[in-house]
């Protein structure tokens, strides 16, 4: 399809507007979008550039515009970890906050420290790059729909078909996920205060991940108006929360000298060489930084995306990686000993070292009781993230059941529907685990590789562009003359994190512990490829098609 030109069909099938930008009923004057639910004048220029309608209510602060940049949570991402491992290597919780002890086992308290480091300078790249994209395509589709409008015409179709599919698998991976880390906090207060608590079994651990889902989805249901307040109040507990942590490890625990700290590197894995246990144990921080198009999934309910949205996530992430990385090193210099905390009967270091450090129940009660709390917020932002992704996959007939999905009943102005399957599909993977973890863990663990191609994938077109000297959509946030080497810089930093997603933690490993996530992962890409050859390539709606020349 030449592009510029909508296809009616198309167009009818995928619910969008049809207008064109100067069309003469087509209003778009400042102060006048009573039809528009709160857009901006660059959001109506945005969406009708797109040829998508504007269903959901647009806000007028950031709405979830990174869902792990918060300060406290990228302590918590670090700090927060069950030591018993998952199939790809990582702690059983294998969830925002569960790289810790995964990370001091290859590298050290030096190989964590340093390689945090690198990792924050390789996800500033990233999500710049990734704001420039939202700048210019503001769309809850997010890699995909970039992927359909940057990609070379030949493969754009069945690329940001693959590409959709991964990143919502990303996701959808990560509420059970999220959830998962709010349970063994839980279960770790319990066992904190009675080690023979039986509170994990699988079967229990499962309950309380769907307990917490289902609360996570009710509040996006019937709250769903107050979320950005909600994220603004947490917001300023998160910061709070840092520094009560920050004063407490500091004042109250033993300190290890500076030499030890950020000299000692380790090769716990046994790989052979630290540098390679180093890169194996990038997984610590490189989670910490995945998600950030949970902004752009966002988009199209935030007032002026195109301009607010970049901002957001850039500055969200060097704040949160220069506050994190103090509380890395502050962890690393209280940690004391590192074998008894990771192995305390817990089963979640943070509780124990908080407990080290005050030597009082009811002090490590309270400072865990803001974790859960953060923990709870993280869960309902990645359940709002999954489900618009959901939402807009399905808008441009990328899964079964699209129509269904799609719908935005009126007067909700949510994508009520997406958000319910989601919850379905949260609990189904949950249940898994009433059997075995192994299973669940696998399917969890593909979330890195997942959201990490489809970032690859988008910047890779972008970067393409730029290489072939093609002309770039107009944006009000530009990377500018330095486009460019930032793109390339992000795209080698994914590529190492992506091949180190494969590695489980030690070489050789039992097939308990073996890195299933690889297999996983061609699996889901092989599915979807032969999917789209088969049946998709006939209804699905590449973005592209509907884009209009301006």
């Amino acid at each position: 399809m030449e592009l510029g030109k909508v296809d009616p069909v198309d167009a009818k099938h995928a619910n969008v507007e049809t207008r064109p930008v100067d069309s003469p009923d087509f209003h778009y004057e400042d102060g006048d979008f009573q039809g528009q639910k709160g857009s901006t004048r660059g959001d109506v220029l945005d969406m009708s550039r797109m040829g998508k309608k504007q269903e959901l209510q647009k806000f007028p602060i950031p709405v979830n515009c990174r869902v792990h940049h918060d300060p406290a949570i990228f302590v918590g991402k670090h700090i927060t970890a069950r030591h018993s491992r998952t199939p790809d290597g990582n702690p059983s919780a294998d969830n925002p906050t569960s790289a810790a002890s995964y990370g001091l086992t290859n590298g050290g308290t030096a190989g964590v420290i340093w390689v945090t480091v690198g990792v924050i300078i390789g996800a500033l790249c990233m999500i710049a790059s990734i704001g420039e994209m939202a700048s210019m395509a503001p769309t809850a589709g997010g890699q995909y729909h970039w992927v359909s409008e940057f990609a070379p015409k030949s493969i754009e179709k069945p690329l940001s078909y693959i590409v959709g599919w991964l990143a919502l698998l990303g996701w959808v991976t990560g509420c059970p996920s999220a959830a998962q880390l709010t349970s063994t906090l839980v279960q770790g207060l319990i066992l904190l205060k009675n080690e023979n608590a039986n509170v994990a079994a699988l079967w229990q651990t499962s309950l309380f991940i769907m307990i917490f889902l289902i609360v996570a989805v009710a509040f996006n249901i019937f709250l769903a108006g107050k979320l950005p307040l909600a994220e603004g109040i947490f917001l300023i507990v998160h910061i709070f929360g840092y520094f009560a942590f920050l004063i407490v490890l500091w004042t109250m625990s033993d300190h290890a000298p500076a030499s030890q700290v950020f000299g000692t590197f380790t090769d716990g894995g046994g790989w052979g060489n630290t540098g390679l246990s180093c890169l194996v144990g990038i997984t610590t921080p490189l989670w910490c930084f995945l998600g950030p198009d949970a902004g752009a999934h966002m988009s199209e309910e935030l007032k002026d995306a195109g301009r607010v949205l970049p901002s957001a996530m850039v500055w969200a992430t060097f704040f949160n990686g220069l506050l994190g990385l103090t509380m890395i090193i502050t962890m690393c210099f209280c940690i004391g000993d590192i074998d008894g905390v990771l192995n305390s009967s817990t089963g979640i270091p943070i509780i124990q070292l908080l407990y080290n450090s005050t030597g009082s129940y009811r002090a490590t009660v309270v400072m865990t009781t803001v974790l859960i709390v953060l923990s709870m917020v993280g869960t309902i932002t990645v359940i709002a993230a999954t489900s618009r992704q959901m939402w807009a996959f399905a808008r441009d007939k990328g899964l079964p059941f699209s129509s269904y999905i799609e719908h935005v009943r009126p007067g909700w102005d949510i994508p009520l529907n997406a958000i319910v399957v989601t919850l379905l599909v949260s609990l189904v993977i949950t249940c898994l685990n009433f059997g075995s973890d192994v299973a669940l863990n696998a399917i969890i663990s593909l979330s890195n590789a997942a959201l990490i191609f489809s970032y690859m994938a988008s910047i890779g077109c972008i970067r393409l562009k730029r290489f072939r000297g093609e002309a770039l959509l107009p944006r009000r946030w530009s990377l500018g003359k330095f486009g460019a080497p930032i793109n390339d810089a992000a795209l080698c930093f994914l590529a190492v994190g992506f091949v180190m997603s494969f590695f489980p933690i030690s070489p050789k490993p039992a097939p308990v512990d073996m890195n299933w996530a690889v297999v996983i992962f061609i699996f889901v890409v092989v599915v979807a490829a032969v999917n789209y050859v088969v049946s998709a390539r006939w209804h699905y709606i590449a973005p592209v098609a509907l884009v209009k020349e301006q």
